[in-house]
């Protein structure tokens, strides 16, 4: 599988645990030798302002974080377009999903999805997408940016039971997207903040994923998002990618 991801990625931009130091490089000890690396590229200025506004993108630029935000959703970009084709997984930070059109918190300051996802739709290469958003937090920026569009549906497990969230979602999962776009947060995992779904339920995710994607017709991707257990992280990860490789 293609894994597209930047050495940036690896540096310390702010104080959060989204850029602890290691957080990469946790994943890339894992998973390297099993997956082709692309470098990231940044977003175009117009593909970011086709979800944030003006008065945003300002603000992240005097915090410094532009560039580094940019690169992140450009990464998303080439993983959703990858995904057309096979599927694919941006190892990429800062996360995204809690950057609304004119605000951000939970360590997210550009929607690294929702840029993907309407970068798809206005290039004309999708007509339906689907985002299962399964990090701890609910993805409220992407929400913000696409909940009302109607082309996109969106969803965010919420069961605390594993076996009845797993059942959710394969439930939820659609037969007829052409995208189907994961917002990865691995900060549900039994030890990590959440401590509810195991190693083997991402495993499983994955390929419910790749499933339905098969039944559509169309392509999938993910995104990483939350994950904060250095220690779990990558094993993680490299479920994600076999269950959507299968």
């Amino acid at each position: 599988m293609k894994v597209i991801c930047h050495e940036d990625f690896k540096e310390s931009y702010c104080f959060d645990p989204a850029a602890a130091d290691g957080r990469i490089e946790a994943v890339i000890e894992v998973i390297k030798g099993k997956v082709e690396f692309i470098d990231a590229i940044p977003a175009d200025e117009e593909d970011i302002l086709a979800c944030h506004t003006d008065n945003h993108v300002a603000h992240v630029r005097r915090q410094g974080l532009y560039d580094i935000a940019a690169l992140a959703a450009g990464g998303a970009i080439q993983a959703a377009f990858n995904g057309l084709v096979e599927p694919c997984f941006a190892l990429i930070r800062p996360p995204g999903h809690h950057a609304s059109a004119n605000s951000s918190w939970g360590f997210c300051f550009f929607s690294n999805m929702a840029i993907a996802i309407s970068k798809l739709k206005r290039e004309n290469r999708i007509k339906k997408a689907f985002i299962l958003d399964f990090d701890l937090h609910f993805g409220d920026g992407t929400v913000n940016i696409l909940g009302k569009s109607d082309y996109v549906t969106i969803y965010n497990p919420t069961e605390s039971d594993p076996n009845k969230y797993l059942r959710h979602v394969e439930e939820m999962l659609p037969d007829d997207a052409d995208i189907i776009g994961i917002s990865a947060g691995f900060d549900n995992h039994k030890e990590d903040w959440g401590g509810v779904l195991s190693t083997d339920n991402y495993r499983e995710m994955g390929r419910m994923v790749r499933n339905a994607s098969r039944k559509s017709g169309g392509g999938c991707f993910a995104i990483l998002e939350g994950g904060y257990n250095h220690k779990v992280l990558g094993q993680n990860v490299m479920a994600l990618i076999e269950g959507l490789e299968e």
